[in-house]
C-alpha cells in the first residue's frame, strides 16, 4: 500500500511501472523510422520533400508516449478485476493497492488530454487532429478484446501498427490529401509491425493459456494450445519479414545496410523461438522485452544509417 511517506519520484516510479514505460522501445522506433523515412524521401515529380522539424519530432514523441500511456492505464482500469485473480499479475499496483483506482483514471484522462495536445503540433495539417479521437478509441478498446476474440493479439499489433502510420500523416498530411499512394511505405512498415507485435503478444501470452481457459477468456494460446500457438507466431514473424522485404520495393531509397539489419532481426526473431518452448516458458520475459527491443532499436538505427549514408 501507499503511504503518506512516499516521495513524489515515488509516486512518479509507480505510474511508469505502471504502464511499462520501458515498453515504449516497442513502438515509438517505429514512429520515429516512419518519420526519418518520410523526412528522408528522395522528391518525386508527383511527391515533394518534407523538410525536418524538431517540432514535428517533438509533437510525434509527445503523442506517441501519452497516448501509449492512456492506453496502458485505462488496461489496468480495465483488467484489475482480472489481474487480482491471476497468480502472475495480482501484484500488479490496481489490485495490489499500491495506486488507488482515483488516481490512475486521473492519469489516463490526462495522458489522453496530452495526446490530443499533441497533435495540434502539427497544424496547419488537419489530419492529426482530425483521426485522434478515432486512434484513441481504438487503443482503448484492446483491453476488451480478449472477452469476446482469440484475435486480440492482432488487434494489439493493429493498434501498434498506427504508430508508423500516424507518424507519416502528421508530416505529409498535405502531400497525402493530393497523393494518397504516398502513404504505402508506412502502411508497409505498419504491416510488419501488426506482425511482429500479434507473434512476440501470443508467445507472451502462452503463460496465462490455462488461467484463460478457467476464466473464459480469449487467446490463440487458450484456443490452440501452446504448440499451436507457438506455431501461429512463428507464421507472424515469418510474414513480418516477408513485409521488411516489401517495404524497399514501395521505398526504393532503401539499400545494402537495410538488408542487414533485415537480417539481423531474422536470426533475432530465430533466438526468440528458440528460447520460448511449450513445454519450457521460464524464457519468454527475456523473448518478450529484450529480444524485441533489440529488434525495434536495431531497425530504427540501421535504415536511418542506410538513409543518411
Amino acid at each position: 500500500m501507499s503511504t503518506t511517506s512516499d516521495t513524489p519520484l515515488d509516486r512518479v516510479a509507480r505510474f511508469l511501472d505502471l504502464i511499462r514505460f520501458s515498453h515504449t522501445l516497442f513502438a515509438l522506433p517505429f514512429a520515429l523510422l516512419a518519420a526519418v523515412m518520410a523526412w528522408l524521401q528522395p522528391p518525386q515529380a508527383d511527391s515533394p520533400a518534407t523538410p525536418f522539424s524538431w517540432w514535428h519530432l517533438a509533437g510525434i514523441i509527445v503523442c506517441m508516449t501519452a497516448a501509449r500511456s492512456a492506453a496502458m492505464a485505462f488496461n489496468r482500469i480495465a483488467d484489475r478485476d482480472i489481474d487480482g485473480d491471476n497468480p502472475r499479475t495480482a501484484e500488479r499496483h490496481l489490485p495490489a493497492g499500491t495506486l488507488s483506482l482515483g488516481e490512475v483514471i486521473f492519469f489516463a484522462v490526462a495522458s489522453s488530454i496530452a495526446f490530443f495536445a499533441g497533435t495540434a503540433i502539427f497544424w496547419p495539417n488537419p489530419l492529426p487532429l482530425i483521426l485522434g479521437l478515432p486512434v484513441l478509441l481504438f487503443l482503448l478498446g484492446y483491453s476488451y478484446t480478449k472477452r469476446f476474440t482469440s484475435l486480440a493479439h492482432f488487434w494489439l499489433g493493429t493498434a501498434l501498427m498506427l504508430a508508423p502510420i500516424s507518424a507519416w500523416i502528421a508530416i505529409r498530411g498535405e502531400v497525402l490529401l493530393s497523393h494518397p499512394l504516398d502513404l504505402l511505405p508506412a502502411i508497409a512498415l505498419g504491416a510488419a509491425v501488426l506482425l511482429w507485435v500479434a507473434g512476440f503478444d501470443i508467445l507472451y501470452a502462452c503463460q496465462d493459456a490455462d488461467f484463460d481457459r478457467e476464466k473464459g477468456l480469449f487467446s490463440v494460446p487458450a484456443t490452440l494450445g501452446g504448440a499451436g500457438a507457438l506455431r501461429v507466431a512463428a507464421l507472424c514473424h515469418v510474414a513480418m519479414l516477408g513485409m521488411l522485404v516489401v517495404l524497399p520495393w514501395v521505398y526504393p531509397a532503401l539499400g545494402v545496410v537495410y538488408w542487414m539489419g533485415v537480417g539481423a532481426i531474422a536470426i533475432l526473431l530465430a533466438v526468440e523461438h528458440w528460447l520460448v518452448r511449450p513445454d519450457d516458458l521460464s524464457q519468454v520475459n527475456l523473448a518478450f522485452f529484450y529480444v524485441n527491443a533489440v529488434v525495434s532499436v536495431g531497425l530504427l538505427v540501421a535504415t536511418t544509417i542506410d538513409l543518411l549514408w
